[in-house]
Parts: structure tokens; sequence; C-alpha cells
């Protein structure tokens, strides 16, 4: 709740960080895509916690659902459809959906809860993505050591990429693959960067698993 409180009111400096990381984001939109390239042609899916639609827009999806009133009626403005939900009680059906997008986990209440509910709605075969800053890389350990100062990290839960691992294998997954982008310091990323396979050196990840 307080975390969607802060996402309501904070919402213009929300999108202002798009604007002043701009290489820093479209680099996520890569690695991010990288992973969408593998997936079949004309499927239907869904991003959670989708915020003001930054992700959702140029990854083409249209459908989603976001806790944050402020945040849905910009991402309903780029076009995306929004149900008012949070990540750990889905409102949707079982087995919906080809694809299940998560970029905002450190948000998340029960992050477990909400992989568990990403399988329910997934169909048989259809794919989790997952894209989180790596708690053991450079800019999560940025934002951890100013989380006092942060607006929205401030009660923000960063994980390790084992630990993300394990809970999608323990949940009904299979076939993990990994990318990874922005490697260096935050301020340092000027230009966008081409996502490497694996994981280790970027602070971005993006997991792609397959259901059970």
């Amino acid at each position: 709740m307080i975390q969607t409180q802060l996402f309501d009111k904070y919402v213009d400096e929300y999108e202002a960080w798009y604007e002043s990381y701009h290489e820093v984001y479209l680099s996520e939109i890569e690695a991010l895509r990288e992973q969408f390239r593998k997936l079949p042609q004309d499927i239907r899916g869904i991003e959670v916690g989708l915020g003001t639609g930054r992700f959702s827009e140029p990854l083409g999806i249209k459908e989603g659902i976001e806790p944050s009133e402020a945040m849905a009626q910009k991402a309903t403005k780029r076009g995306i459809e929004v149900m008012k939900a949070k990540a750990e009680r889905l409102p949707y059906a079982d087995l919906s959906f080809d694809f299940v997008l998560f970029v905002t986990i450190c948000h998340l209440e029960n992050l477990t809860y909400a992989i568990k509910q990403a399988h329910r709605v997934l169909k048989e075969d259809g794919a989790i993505i997952v894209g989180f800053l790596d708690k053991n890389r450079e800019i999560a350990k940025h934002y951890q050591e100013k989380r006092s100062r942060s607006t929205f990290y401030r009660n923000a839960r960063f994980y390790n990429v084992h630990h993300i691992e394990n809970l999608l294998l323990e949940n009904g997954f299979k076939d993990l693959e990994f990318n990874q982008t922005l490697f260096g310091d935050l301020d340092e990323i000027k230009e966008i960067q081409l996502p490497k396979p694996g994981y280790g050196k970027g602070s971005f990840v993006v997991v792609r698993a397959t259901k059970k």
C-alpha cells in the first residue's frame, strides 16, 4: 500500500527518470526485446505492474495490471488496457495468456505469490519473462546504499539471480534462459548497450522460462 501511494504521488518524477536515463531505459528494452523475439508471433500476454506503460508500449503489450491509479492513467493514454489489481492476485482466469512480463519485482509485496499467479494464468508452455536489477551488481548496490534518500527504492527489495532462478524452478517453470545489460555505473551509461547472454556482469538481467 505504501508503494502504491508513492507511485500515485510522484508519477511525474517517475516519468522524468526515463528521460534523464534514456539510454539506460532503451538498453533494458533491448534486453527484453531479445527474449520476446524468441516467442511465437501473434500471441497474447500481459505485463504485471506495468506502471505508466514504459515497457508495455514499445514491446507491443496491450494489457496488464497496475495498482497505482495515477500510473494506470498514463498507461491508458499510451493505448494499454489496464486493470487495477496487484500481482499477488491477478484478476484473470486460469490458462489465459501466452506470456506474462514482470519488470518491477523489487516493488512487489510477495514475489512468490506473484510467480504462482503468473503460472496459473499462463497457458501450457506459456512463457514468463522477468527483468530485474541483480542485487549483486553495481546499480542495485547503489540504490541499496542510498535507499534512505530515494523516493522509489526506499522500500524496494532486490534479488540475486540464483534466488530468481530457484523461485521459478520451484514454482513450475523450466528451460530458463538469461541475458544481461547495463554494464557499468548508472551515470556512466551514455549510449544504448546491446544485451549479452548469461548474467554476472550486467546490472539488469532478463530471464525467460517456460511453464511446465
